[in-house]
């Protein structure tokens, strides 16, 4: 039986080589534009992806950084790009919540676009003021709903993972949290470091270092299961607050009209890309794990995530910037 699977293993991939190695796409590098700048998350993300699925496509994937505009800028030069495959975006959750966020976008953020590839995702921290007495959400709760004017809750990105999973929070604490928008990560943290602000929701890599020097106190990570990054850190879940998921995601999207077989193309070359960056441990500073599904799976995926965070933003009262 194992002889038989690892045989089927071995056809399977086999096959997916063939697969892409065949038909003329792609006969030029590919451009992706990441619209970050240099050095973040995502754009790490999207060099790591580059890097092991260029050999796999036969050719060059380049890199372009065009930040600015809360990522506008760069999303409009794919927008404008011809739907050939030269030319692809690597982006975050914001991306696809900007028609909500944003009171002036050049495009449709879900439907301008095609879904090729969700790569990964990486759960986020919720951490507190060393100057607040709680150790748990569930004291947080407590504490908030007795002193709401003692309570603020910092977020980085309007729209992104960290601002829906503060809504969600003060929604699921009863506790009426009061969210205070920052141009960034840093600057919140430095507030929250301060006691300027008593909490926090963000990216695991971002704040586990601070947490780990003492600087703030790790409450809870947003995922289904504990990171290898920090196994002593309970789940919101086992806190008490199992609605409280949200992770960090990233993926590759095209123009609109991308054809169905350049689509597959990609896919099957990110997925497996994805598989050698699991294999060889290269995700896990980053605290990511490979996401390998299908690129209508990925348009499900983007449309649900649109609407839920639709529905906690405008819950919320959240008016378009």
């Amino acid at each position: 039986m194992i002889r038989r699977l690892t045989v089927a293993l071995s056809l399977l991939a086999a096959t997916t080589v063939a697969t892409l190695a065949q038909g003329g796409y792609p006969d030029k590098p590919i451009k992706v534009i990441v619209p970050y700048a240099a050095g973040g998350a995502v754009d790490v993300m999207a060099r790591l992806f580059a890097e092991k699925a260029a050999p796999i496509l036969g050719q060059p994937i380049v890199i372009e950084n065009r930040a600015g505009a809360s990522g506008i800028i760069g999303g409009q030069a794919v927008h404008q790009a011809a739907p050939d495959g030269a030319t692809l975006l690597f982006v975050p959750l914001t991306h696809v919540m900007a028609n909500v966020v944003l009171n002036t976008v050049p495009y449709d953020a879900v439907n301008d676009f095609t879904p090729v590839a969700r790569v990964g995702e990486s759960p986020m921290l919720v951490v507190i003021s060393t100057k607040m007495e709680p150790t748990s959400l569930a004291q947080v709760a407590v504490a908030a709903r007795e002193h709401p004017a003692d309570w603020t809750i910092a977020t980085s990105g309007l729209g992104g993972a960290g601002h829906v999973a503060a809504i969600e929070l003060s929604n699921i604490s009863r506790s009426n949290l009061t969210i205070t928008p920052y141009r960034g990560t840093a600057p919140a943290l430095t507030d929250v470091m301060g006691g300027h602000v008593q909490l926090l929701i963000d990216s695991i890599v971002t704040l586990l270092p601070v947490a780990r020097d003492g600087k703030v106190k790790a409450l809870a990570i947003t995922s289904t299961k504990r990171s290898s990054l920090a196994p002593d850190i309970p789940t919101a879940a086992e806190s008490g607050m199992p609605s409280l998921q949200f992770n960090s995601w990233y993926g590759f999207l095209g123009p609109k009209g991308l054809p169905k077989e350049t689509v597959t193309k990609l896919n099957a070359a990110f997925n497996e890309a994805g598989r050698k960056l699991a294999e060889e441990k290269r995700l896990d500073p980053l605290g990511a794990e490979p996401v390998a599904e299908t690129p209508e799976d990925f348009g499900r995926f983007i449309r649900d995530q649109v609407e839920r965070n639709a529905r906690l933003l405008n819950g919320a009262g959240f008016k378009p910037q």
